[in-house]
């Protein structure tokens, strides 16, 4: 795999720290964002081949940041998966509703990102 871009999105210092190493280790660069207003200044300016975001954050939650990544420009083509604890059907729905390509459910393992890394890129 060559090496790509990612941006990884999440309050929670360790989940933070878990995707990013799961990424590095599968020769990713990496970029980060504690919320949605970062996740959308960081995908404008540092282009990134794909998203992995948390949707409950403070600021502005993953599917705001979503929607508006979603419909500008810059950025509609970016793929973003949403990896969270939200599991019903509704937050499913809701998240493709907005613009997410593909969902993660916490506790993930690494397999589960890498799978969604190789799907996308």
């Amino acid at each position: 795999m060559a090496v790509r871009k990612v941006l990884v999105v999440d309050d929670s210092p360790t989940d933070l720290a878990n995707i990013k190493d799961i990424m590095t280790e599968a020769g990713c660069v990496v970029i980060t964002a504690t919320n949605g207003h970062e996740a959308i200044q960081r995908a404008r300016s540092d282009k990134p081949d794909i998203i992995f975001m948390d949707i409950i954050m403070p600021d502005m939650d993953g599917y705001a940041a979503c929607r508006s990544l979603s419909t500008e420009a810059a950025t509609k083509e970016i793929p973003v998966v949403f990896v969270t604890s939200k599991n019903q059907k509704a937050d499913r729905m809701w998240a493709q509703m907005q613009g997410a390509k593909a969902f993660v459910t916490k506790p993930y393992n690494a397999d589960a990102i890498i799978d969604q890394l190789k799907a996308f890129l």
